[in-house]
């Protein structure tokens, strides 16, 4: 298992409102085979981009990259980058993380926002009561979890469903919920 990270992006902290320069697509395991491939774990919603030719940031000092190649590998991805066809220096690339650049990624539907945007934002019931803010997002099984910290340290955990969450704005810094009966204690 690679290092826990915040997924699916890592955050520039000089960047207003936690806008992250780079968002982070995957993790480098280790070479597999002769010809330079490594396997890599896929940690981005957009696979797809991750082909021949796709320009990446390699390591904590985003070193730029071009991908050479890159097929599927169980639930991995074998992928090569240009200028390393060995498994020496494919090796060198070893339990490495790899970014590309926030410019660049690829817009969300209408009412979609990407997980960095919605951390730290505001919670609102749509009663007018703030809860306080999103902390983290937990993925699960059945849908992901809101982690909203409240003023005074407490965690609130509200399920990511039509019925709870209402929306989403941007330009309010704010997600609106309804509180099922059972979701938030009064004590």
């Amino acid at each position: 298992m690679p290092p826990r990270k915040p997924l699916p992006e890592s955050a520039d902290p000089g960047s207003p409102r936690g806008e992250p320069v780079y968002l982070t697509v995957g993790f480098i395991r280790r070479p597999h085979g002769i010809r330079g491939e490594l396997i890599m774990d896929v940690h981005t919603d957009f696979p797809e981009r991750l082909r021949a030719g796709a320009k990446v940031l390699l390591g904590e000092g985003h070193k730029p990259a071009k991908l050479a190649s890159a097929r599927p590998h169980g639930t991995s991805l074998l992928v090569s980058f240009r200028g390393m066809d060995s498994p020496e220096t494919a090796g060198q690339l070893r339990n490495t993380w790899v970014y590309v650049a926030a410019a660049d990624r690829p817009p969300l539907p209408e009412g979609q926002v990407y997980r960095h945007q919605a951390i730290g934002l505001r919670v609102v019931t749509d009663e007018g009561r703030e809860l306080g803010a999103l902390a983290e997002i937990f993925e699960t099984g059945a849908n992901n979890v809101y982690v909203v910290k409240t003023a005074d340290g407490k965690e609130i955990l509200l399920p990511v469903i039509p019925d709870v969450v209402l929306g989403i704005d941007l330009e309010k810094g704010e997600i609106k919920v309804h509180l099922l009966d059972g979701l938030v204690s009064d004590t």
